[in-house]
């Protein structure tokens, strides 16, 4: 069966567009045009995707986005106009899994939802290890030693990336590329907010050092000198 895609957007000529435009690529399509409705279908026929504008009557965007995802792995991607960094920042925290500035491209659209439906595929459950820090990808529970770390969903992403190539200095175009699927612009300091989330949850009291920062190059994870 092909996949199930919600649409919650108020504009009624996007929310028409995108309707049109899924069916034909043989997606199913339902719609909502404020924040109550599309939570309520989302509830009572579970999609595989949500697209998700941010500026609802009702029940605001990001409230939507926090809910659906507090419900479970659905993936959210978030269309909106509202585009600056803070704005993109806010909307991942709250859950979402990716972010595209209206107005846009449909074969753009079209290419990040298929990366999406493709990241959600179930994979086979591992325990990734290094140093004391271990990553359930089942559960997507982390901890160091005995230490329960609770992650939000990027930050996962870009956790599990770097315990997936120990050792190794991953790139600026690299992280953008596996975690957000596309660039934020070359002035964006995404990544040095999620890297400092992520050190803020992973480093407390004393316990060493494990991300490190490669000027001029990226970043790594490896013990401390």
């Amino acid at each position: 069966m092909s996949p199930r895609i919600l649409v919650i957007e108020d504009d009624e000529a996007i929310l028409k567009f995108l309707r049109r435009g899924l069916a034909y690529e043989g997606y199913q399509v339902d719609t909502a045009s404020d924040g109550q409705t599309g939570l309520l279908l989302a509830r009572d026929n579970p999609p595989d995707l949500v697209i998700l504008d941010l500026m609802l009557p009702g029940i605001d965007g990001l409230e939507v986005c926090r809910r659906l995802r507090a419900g479970g792995p659905v993936p959210i991607f978030i269309l909106t106009a509202k585009e600056s960094v803070s704005d993109r920042v806010q909307g991942l925290d709250m859950g979402a899994d990716d972010y595209m500035v209206k107005p846009f491209n449909l074969d753009e659209l079209l290419a990040r939802i298929r990366a999406l439906l493709r990241r959600a595929q179930p994979a086979r459950p591992q325990v990734l290890r290094f140093a004391d820090l271990t990553l359930d990808t089942g559960t997507r529970q982390a901890q160091r030693g005995s230490r329960v770390i609770s992650l939000t969903a990027k930050e996962y992403e870009l956790i599990e990336l770097f315990m997936r190539h120990p050792r190794q200095v991953l790139t600026r175009d690299m992280i953008f590329d596996r975690v957000w699927g596309y660039d934020f612009g070359g002035e964006s300091n995404i990544i040095e907010v999620y890297m400092r989330y992520l050190r803020q949850k992973l480093e407390v009291g004393d316990e060493p050092r494990l991300l490190h920062t490669v000027r001029g190059m990226g970043y790594v994870l490896r013990e401390a000198s």
